[in-house]
């Protein structure tokens, strides 16, 4: 489930260039994806942003909205900014693109996502995309599954998702994140590995007992792992499953 609100006001745009991880100069190509961290550099949430003849549309899971509503509203101190709640719906899909179709700017595999006032029964439409199939594939984190309180986007692959922006400038957590990024290699982070039996989401990784990460969504074989990578060898256990991991 998606909640949607409008951000309007004449701060509305220097508002959240201040805030969030891309550049909110990329609304005028259309969509954008985006996050919102803790001062010290960890996820909030994760939503989407895109440029309607209102306002600032702001796409975000349900289960974030009013923790991000509320922290942006913290943030908004006396900018000319207001955030409203909306009855705009989202369609989304792999097939044939409807009229007013924006891509998903994190992977072309992401298909598109429309945008309607509830009026246009047919955008709203799921095409019955296997969507864990598909973030599976290419390592996609879902809000609250992969990406959780503790993380940081670097980890969770935001920069090939399109989702941070090194040239921007300042937003909240970017000090953090700009080390992580300066550093020869990443420790950590999420991968597709290959699975071998059957483990719910959340199980923790082991090799020759000793912990290597955490399994989440699973799908053909294949599942997305937080791995510590120096000690993510042979073959891992995760509950009744067995897990291997192939470094690129």
């Amino acid at each position: 489930m998606r909640a949607i609100y409008r951000i309007t006001g004449t701060d509305a745009d220097s508002f959240l260039q201040g805030l969030i991880t891309t550049d909110i100069k990329g609304l005028n190509n259309g969509l954008i994806y985006t996050a919102l961290l803790t001062p010290q550099g960890k996820y909030l949430a994760d939503f989407f942003l895109l440029r309607d003849d209102q306002g600032i549309l702001l796409d975000v899971a349900a289960s974030h909205a009013a923790g991000l509503i509320q922290r942006l509203n913290m943030y908004r101190l006396r900018a000319d900014v207001v955030i409203s709640e909306t009855g705009v719906t989202l369609a989304r899909g792999t097939g044939p693109a409807p009229a007013g179709a924006l891509l998903d700017p994190r992977h072309p595999d992401m298909g598109w996502r429309v945008y309607s006032d509830g009026s246009d029964r047919a955008a709203q439409d799921d095409d019955g995309t296997d969507w864990d199939a598909i973030r599976v594939a290419h390592c996609i984190p879902e809000t609250g599954i992969e990406l959780t309180p503790d993380s940081y986007i670097l980890e969770a692959g935001f920069e090939r998702l399109n989702g941070v922006d090194f040239r921007k400038g300042c937003y909240v957590g970017q000090e953090v994140t700009a080390r992580m990024k300066h550093k020869t290699e990443l420790r950590k982070g999420l991968a597709t590995v290959r699975v071998n039996g059957a483990a719910e989401p959340g199980t923790n990784i082991t090799a020759e007992g000793k912990p290597v990460g955490v399994l989440y969504t699973q799908s053909g074989g294949q599942g997305i792992a937080y791995l510590r990578f120096d000690r993510a060898q042979g073959v891992m256990q995760a509950g009744g499953a067995t897990v291997t991991y192939d470094a690129a």
